[in-house]
């Protein structure tokens, strides 16, 4: 089992910052890829960027691309996402996700097998 608790969400202006973290704990050693998705009102739960816990690559979507900066710190159990020139659209509840299904690629939900509880990002026009 991983456990995985992520902070840092908040109210932001538009074209503000925000940095979000999450910390996992538990059976990290079993995990391939920590990813961020973020769930709108009303809208499915959609892939932000992922980062590969044993490597540096790193993916995002293309709505976020540019803005937003994926990293890791293996010693500390932690993966942190960085949201630059924020717009309101990327107001949501944010989630880490922990996986390694290898049935689905790292944009997919299926790919993860632990989410944390969520976090509320809220940016403001």
């Amino acid at each position: 089992q991983v456990q995985l608790v992520e902070s840092g969400g908040g109210l932001v202006q538009a074209g503000g910052s925000l940095r979000l973290s999450c910390a996992a704990s538990g059976r990290t050693a079993s995990v391939y890829t920590m990813g961020w998705f973020r769930q709108a009102p009303g809208k499915e739960r959609e892939f932000v960027a992922a980062i590969k816990w044993n490597g540096d690559d790193t993916y995002y979507s293309e709505s976020v691309k540019g803005r937003f900066t994926i990293s890791k710190d293996n010693a500390k159990n932690t993966v942190d996402l960085q949201m630059n020139s924020v717009r309101p659209e990327d107001t949501a509840v944010y989630y880490c996700a922990a996986g390694s299904n290898y049935w689905y690629g790292v944009y997919e939900k299926g790919h993860y097998d632990y989410w944390g509880q969520g976090t509320q990002v809220t940016v403001s026009s």
